[in-house]
């Protein structure tokens, strides 16, 4: 009689907050910074505050085209004063005489003495003078001196990613250059030998390498520095040759596909022999199969890392484009904003309607394509599969749907659009 055998029980699946509390634990910001102009900053993470040495406006400036005024000189009774002076933007005004108005356009600095402007509209020019129509009231159609920005404030801080409107804010205050990290290295590699490049002839069982264009278009508008390894064959000493010339010089492995379990499936053993996994596999869909850890840097000598320093960083997404796709969105897109250091690093979701009905729920929690509709609520792509690609071009966004949960229509759920995802 045969004794009956005891496997090992498998651990339970991370949870995806797990997951990126893991990946983000990891992720200490790099220390290296560079000064660059400001004009070639867009997407950089600023590596120390920006302090603003003058007020903005740097004096009181005129809102509106129209006559510069003493409110006190329209108690008087005449109304119809001469005009003294033609102030126009960037030019240096006179004091205002007593009595007396000055023509003044928009964004000129108002003269010493007038404590108002008049806009054009509620006056009548009259040859040398201008018959005032409306009694202002003090301060008004003025932008007082500091109104945006007081000398000393920090008006970007530290860990900042710079988007447009931010260089434009740093422009305004004369910063013509700033420190920011350095741009991070990041190693890319796929594996399958079924991948080809488009304009290559496909062969039998053969599939264009989508996720090639993907990931290394996603890496770019993260301003990483990219290296191309191409595309590795499905073999274990192939795979371990990739990876140690990946470690070299870059702070992330990304690579696509082998993470799963199949006998072709050599990138977890490969980072096992030539580092470590801190975390494979996802309580999600798509995405279950990923992988995080590290190589260390000189893993052909098969030295073990003295610190964190002597190993790059690894991430190993699924093959099939979507599960790539967004597990890039939700896991390395954080971990390398982090690592250039970004504080806040998760995306906003908003509360939407769903306007379809889902009544097989999972156990796993659900990314859902999905996109916002006439009337404000989401349709759902009809086909969820994780081959399915059309759905990014399609979609809006993700509906994060928690695990064994069917959605009913009607019910708010948790949208996470392509617009926080992407930028």
């Amino acid at each position: 009689m045969s004794t009956p055998s005891h496997s090992t029980p498998r651990a339970p699946l991370l949870s995806t907050a797990e997951a990126l509390a893991t990946l983000l634990a990891a992720a200490t910001p790099i220390a290296e910074t560079e000064s660059v102009p400001t004009l070639e900053a867009l997407g950089r993470v600023l590596a120390a505050d920006v302090v603003s040495e003058l007020d903005v406006p740097p004096t009181h400036t005129s809102m509106m085209d129209g006559y510069a005024v003493r409110i006190a000189d329209l108690m008087q009774g005449d109304r119809r004063l001469p005009v003294s002076q033609r102030v126009p933007a960037g030019h240096r005004p006179e004091p205002l005489v007593t009595g007396t108005a000055a023509r003044i356009f928009t964004g000129a600095p108002i003269p010493p003495g007038a404590d108002a402007v008049v806009m054009q509209e509620q006056a009548e020019a009259d040859g040398d003078a201008v018959a005032i129509l409306h009694t202002p009231k003090a301060g008004e159609w003025i932008t007082a001196q500091g109104a945006d920005i007081r000398r000393g404030a920090v008006i970007l801080p530290a860990g900042t990613r710079l988007s447009p409107q931010a260089l434009g804010l740093a422009a305004s205050i004369g910063a013509a250059r700033l420190e920011v990290k350095r741009r991070l290295k990041v190693a890319v590699f796929f594996t399958g030998d079924e991948l080809t490049m488009p304009g290559e002839p496909l062969a039998p069982g053969g599939i264009y390498n989508s996720n090639r264009f993907t990931l290394r278009a996603l890496l770019e508008r993260l301003n990483c520095q990219v290296t191309d390894l191409g595309i590795v064959p499905d073999r274990l000493e192939a795979t371990r040759d990739a990876l140690a010339a990946a470690a070299s010089g870059h702070d992330l492995i990304l690579t696509s596909g082998g993470v799963s379990v199949g006998e072709e499936d050599h990138v977890k053993p490969a980072v096992e022999s030539q580092g470590r996994l801190a975390l494979w596999q996802i309580a999600m869909k798509p995405g279950k199969p990923l992988a995080f850890g590290a190589v260390r840097r000189d893993a052909a000598s098969g030295a073990v890392a003295a610190s964190t320093r002597d190993e790059a960083h690894f991430i190993g997404l699924p093959g099939n484009p979507v599960s790539s796709f967004v597990t890039f969105l939700l896991f390395v897109r954080p971990f390398l904003l982090r690592l250039a250091g970004v504080p806040s690093v998760e995306p906003r979701a908003i509360a939407l309607r769903a306007d379809f009905t889902q009544t097989k729920a999972d156990r796993r929690n659900e990314f859902l394509r999905a996109r916002i509709n006439g009337a404000g609520g989401l349709d759902l792509f009809p086909n969820q599969s994780s081959a399915v690609l059309t759905s990014t071009v399609w979609g809006d966004g993700l509906i994060d749907n928690p695990p064994n949960h069917a959605i009913s229509a009607g019910e708010t759920v948790r949208f996470l659009p392509f617009s926080e995802l992407l930028g």
